[in-house]
């Protein structure tokens, strides 16, 4: 018959006077749990405390108040953008048809990307409308931050934003990935369907009072009108001589031309966008 193994039972090295302490109390799980607030004893493991009903509140008013009034403002810049699509293709619609029998060769058209990107291909210039997913909002002086319209409503601080970008066409078609494109307007939506529209000065926008700025079709139609002027009357510069001297191998695999024409670039001022606003 096999011995039953005693198992020692842990002691304290010793006391203060040398002698051997008592055996150590069996390990318990304790309260591990998490820590409560107002001084209260912490809970077991697994056990946690129920929150604060201010908490609770804060959290329920964060969610019915910003929560939804970013998802409304979400719909409206998904419905503006909509509406910028449907009149960029009703006006490269109607250019086309002027354009034509003065120049065949000159080709307008639009190019659909995906439910937040289009393009307008013109000349050799490219236009590409994209619709950031996300709500924003801006510093207290930003643009139409300031004004009585937008202290009057805390949700009116927060925009949905459209972007217009002007690349050479050429840099897309032959994939040359370090030419640069250049913003040349924000159109920014609001929780009332208002817009501000900010950009370059060559757009040569009106003033721009987001409390009296509906979204139309006229208004978009405007802001992609004046996109493509400023896009055209924005020529290509070719490049000092000395600068186009030498072209790598890996210039000349990644398909770049050794003389590349570059923008002349846009003018885009912050007094200019203040200017709209006050």
């Amino acid at each position: 018959m096999a011995k039953k193994k005693s198992v020692p039972v842990p002691v304290d090295t010793q006391t203060d006077d040398g002698t051997p302490g008592a055996p150590l109390a069996p390990a318990t799980t304790g309260t591990s749990g998490s820590t409560n607030t107002d001084n209260a004893a912490p809970n077991a493991a697994g056990e946690p405390a129920d929150a604060p009903a201010d908490r609770l509140d804060q959290i329920f008013d964060g969610l019915k108040q910003k929560s939804s009034a970013k998802q409304s403002i979400y719909r409206n810049t998904m419905s503006t953008f909509d509406l910028l699509r449907k009149v960029t293709q009703e006006l490269v619609v109607e250019l086309s048809r002027k354009i034509t029998p003065v120049d065949s060769t000159v080709i307008i058209e639009y190019r659909p990307v995906n439910d937040m990107e289009f393009h307008i291909r013109f000349s050799g210039d490219l236009l590409v409308f994209v619709m950031h997913s996300n709500i924003v909002t801006f510093p207290d002086e930003y643009g139409p931050m300031p004004t009585k319209y937008v202290e009057a409503d805390f949700r009116r601080r927060f925009f949905g934003h459209i972007m217009a970008y002007n690349f050479m066409a050429d840099s897309i078609k032959y994939q040359r990935m370090n030419d640069p494109g250049y913003l040349v307007g924000r159109l920014l939506i609001n929780i009332d369907n208002h817009y501000f529209l900010e950009g370059v000065q060559q757009l040569e926008l009106p003033d721009n009072d987001m409390s009296d700025n509906v979204v139309t079709a006229d208004g978009m139609k405007l802001f992609v009108e004046s996109a493509m002027i400023a896009a055209v009357n924005n020529d290509l510069i070719a490049p000092p001589l000395d600068d186009i001297q030498k072209i790598s191998v890996k210039q000349k695999l990644e398909n770049q031309q050794v003389s590349r024409p570059s923008k002349v670039g846009f003018s885009f001022s912050h007094e200019q966008q203040l200017h709209h606003i006050i």
